[in-house]
């Protein structure tokens, strides 16, 4: 509501009839009375509501205490404050579901991240200039946070809509795309800047200031007394503008903290964006329930106000119904705009018309996206079930077979004696399986009756693993393995705490495909790799392609090199994709070693696809890991991005 003049209190002005007594007189909200920094409140009269009455008990100058003991914990300033929080923990939280949804579409984690904090910081700074326009600041406060419950989910669904027609072809496509994605940006860092001034201007028109309000809770002489080490103090006045942009920051802390342990693992992107939206609509529709009941302006007219607010109030109650609905169905409404997404993500990995994908389920983890699809592809022998870890493929039907006999079959094939068991009698042969959590390497090696360590660090998808019939169907309850050991955790940390050495090391893990997984193609992760070596170990991995993956081969060749494997063998598995019993060349795997150099005999693997193939298999030749000139390898400490392949 509009104040009357300059020097309304909005509620702490005395009635017309004001009492003699200077004590019941209201104190200047700038110049708080000399009194007992801990003492309790002082009192003022009650607004009007256009006649006159007698003073009442008042807390923060406009809410009476008639209405009993709530009256004094509900009052006007905490409920602004309490605003403040809560319009800050949104914005800062709408900017990481659109850093994230720029991560997604366009690659870059740390780029994606630091310009998008770069704009929200820069529009942020406009809105606060330009609010200096803005008068009315009841009026323009609602507005704002409905402009902003509008906005905040509609720019990642603006996002989301920029990237899902990929058969959209047009002049400089890419860069147009990517900067009209960064407008939601700048729109929400703009109408998040009008905020913190207009809740200054309205908390200022308060008489009681958050240090009185805390009393005896506050530490006040150990806060002085450290601050006074350094700095020149005073005991704190009622400084509005302090106590607004104090809260607004934490409103930010708790919006990061909140968004990355709660709502982004669990609801997704789509879904906090949602709820991210409904938080807004409905410090709205509290903001004007609460003005409507204690106006702020002086002698304002509440029908008057309300029949001026009536259309932003409407829009804030639409908006709040329909993201309360949308929230209230969260896993549904995150498996259909998903998977309808993925859908057409994976048809635009083929040329147009070639591919036919049906997601079947989706699935959310704390750390990936499980997506489980039909593809139909032109040529291919029928149907097949398909599965992706965000958008690194995992398996299909047509060659999970034959790369997991290249993972496990094949180096295992190398310490087999002619009756197919493990060379060395008694002696235990140790395996470390980092990643899996499918369970189909484990299968293998059970057949093997190898004792296996497995890291992991996703326990929801192993969990899913088990039952899920996608799986089960191949691993055949190999989690119940007697000698499986699963560590759900981080391998990187795993090798840094473990003294286990270990005869055959496997990494089933998807490529880089964000800063995320950089430390799994680190300097470091590798040197421990090679340190928890047995005498006669090695490593197996899929390796990147030279012909699809030349940028990022260069770098992780060089990165196995700096940690200090010196050769390897390489060699592929073989798939027949149509149907027609000719092979072709599929996954490559490299066995990576420091030393010794094992020879595979895939004849002695217990691998009907490896007897179906034996003959494509050697001469098997170690050859000198290769070098590759002006490319930097990845480390923790000083990351080579090039490994990342981009969404």
């Amino acid at each position: 509501m509009a104040r009357d003049s300059d020097d309304a209190r909005g509620g702490d002005t005395p009635p017309e009839t004001a009492p003699d007594d200077p004590s019941d007189r209201v104190p200047d909200t700038h110049r708080p009375p000399a009194r007992d920094p801990d003492a309790e409140p002082s009192l003022s009269p009650a607004e009007g509501d256009g006649t006159r009455s007698e003073p009442a008990a008042v807390t923060d100058g406009g809410s009476t205490a008639a209405h009993g003991s709530a009256a004094a914990v509900v009052t006007d300033r905490r409920v602004l404050l309490g605003l403040t929080f809560v319009v800050a923990f949104c914005s800062i939280a709408y900017e990481l579901v659109y850093s994230e949804l720029l991560t997604v579409f366009y690659g870059g984690t740390v780029l994606r991240y630091s310009i998008t904090i770069g704009l929200y910081l820069f529009s942020m700074g406009v809105g606060a200039f330009l609010s200096a326009h803005l008068d009315d600041p009841d009026a323009n406060f609602l507005r704002t946070e409905v402009y902003l419950a509008f906005a905040g989910p509609a720019g990642a669904a603006f996002v989301i809509a920029l990237n899902s027609f990929p058969d959209v072809v047009f002049p400089l496509k890419g860069p147009v795309t990517l900067a009209l994605a960064h407008g939601p940006i700048l729109l929400v860092g703009l109408l998040s800047g009008f905020e913190i001034p207009l809740l200054n201007e309205l908390v200022e028109h308060r008489e009681e200031t958050l240090f009185a309000a805390l009393g005896r809770a506050y530490p006040r002489a150990v806060v002085r007394r450290v601050l006074g080490a350094f700095f020149s103090v005073s005991e704190a006045e009622g400084r509005s503008f302090s106590e607004v942009l104090g809260v607004d920051y934490l409103g930010s802390l708790a919006g990061t903290v909140v968004y990355a342990l709660v709502l982004y693992p669990r609801y997704g992107l789509v879904v906090t964006a949602l709820a991210l939206g409904l938080l807004n609509a409905l410090a709205a529709l509290v903001f004007a329930g609460w003005s409507a009941r204690a106006p702020v302006s002086r002698g304002a007219d509440r029908s008057l106000s309300l029949a001026r607010w009536r259309g932003v109030v409407l829009a804030g109650l639409l908006l709040t119904g329909t993201y309360g609905g949308l929230v209230a169905n969260a896993g549904a409404v995150d498996r259909a705009v998903t998977g309808a997404y993925m859908g057409d993500r994976i048809e635009s990995e083929y040329q147009p018309g070639k591919a036919d994908v049906t997601v079947e389920s989706f699935e959310r983890t704390a750390y990936q996206r499980v997506t489980t699809y039909q593809r139909d592809v032109a040529g291919n022998a029928g149907t097949e079930t398909c599965l992706r870890l965000d958008q690194a493929i995992q398996l299909c039907d047509s060659w999970v077979d034959s790369y997991h006999s290249g993972l496990v079959d094949v180096p295992m094939s190398a310490y087999l004696n002619e009756s197919g068991a493990v060379a060395g009698g008694n002696e235990s042969f140790d395996v470390l399986l980092v990643g899996g959590g499918d369970y189909i390497a484990v299968d293998r090696l059970r057949d093997y009756d190898v004792r296996v360590d497995q890291v992991d660090i996703d326990g929801e998808f192993l969990d899913y693993s088990k039952n899920e019939s996608t799986f089960a169907r191949y691993h055949d309850d190999a989690d119940e393995y007697d000698r499986l050991n699963t560590t759900v955790g981080d391998a990187y940390r795993y090798l840094r705490h473990t003294d286990e050495r270990y005869d055959l090391i496997l990494l089933d893990v998807p490529g880089a495909r964000s800063d995320d997984s950089l430390a799994l193609y680190s300097t470091e992760f590798y040197t421990l790799l090679r340190q928890r070596l047995s005498e006669r170990g090695v490593v197996a991995t899929w390796v990147y392609s030279r012909y699809y993956y030349s940028q990022h081969r260069a770098v992780h060749v060089n990165t196995l090199r700096e940690a200090g494997f010196d050769r390897y063998l390489s060699y592929s598995v073989y798939e027949d994709p149509d149907g027609d019993d000719e092979f072709e060349t599929g996954e490559r795997f490299w066995v990576l070693s420091d030393g010794p150099q094992p020879t595979p005999n895939v004849t002695r693997a217990r691998s009907d696809y490896l007897d179906a193939v034996a003959d494509r298999y050697g001469p098997w030749d170690w050859e000198a890991l290769p070098s590759y000139r002006g490319v930097e390898p990845n480390s923790v400490f000083d990351p080579n991005y090039g490994v990342i392949v981009d969404p």
